[in-house]
């Protein structure tokens, strides 16, 4: 798909729905992650790489209402049969997690509540956003400094 057109190439990959229950129970749950690294994975580094932030990625005025209500002891089985994605199978199939979103609040409106999806299709907008940002020369300079060098000699 999108040999000829590449705005028909698939877009990442299937999981997304589930992938911050993955990263806490294989994080925070094992002690790899505090719960301050999950938030700055998950928000606010997130929005950094991707130049959003702080519209996106911090608590703030001026920044968009979107925030997600955390339940550690939430349980379930991630499943393609329960999940809400438009894909019939799921990376994260069969694997059990503790720690869910009970609530999610976007752009002001709750549109998660307790495994209920209550997003309106077509209330998104798009989030413009600059094609290079800092990350990118950041992750330049880093790859030079590691890069090997000649070591001169008498």
């Amino acid at each position: 798909m999108g040999k000829d057109d590449f705005s028909k190439i698939p877009n990442g990959t299937a999981g997304i729905e589930d992938r911050m229950a993955v990263l806490w129970t294989h994080g925070v749950n094992t002690g790899r992650l505090t719960m301050e690294e999950f938030v700055a994975a998950t928000s606010t580094n997130a929005a950094k790489i991707f130049n959003i932030y702080p519209r996106k990625g911090s608590i703030a005025v001026g920044a968009d209402a979107d925030i997600v209500i955390w339940d550690p002891e939430a349980t379930k089985t991630i499943s393609a049969k329960t999940h809400h994605q438009n894909i019939d199978f799921n990376i994260f199939e069969g694997m059990e997690v503790k720690g869910l979103a009970a609530h999610t609040i976007a752009n002001g409106k709750l549109v998660w509540s307790n495994g209920e999806l209550r997003a309106e299709k077509g209330a998104g907008r798009y989030v413009k956003r600059p094609a290079y940002q800092s990350m990118f020369g950041a992750l330049g300079k880093q790859a030079d400094l590691a890069r090997p060098s000649k070591v001169e000699r008498e």
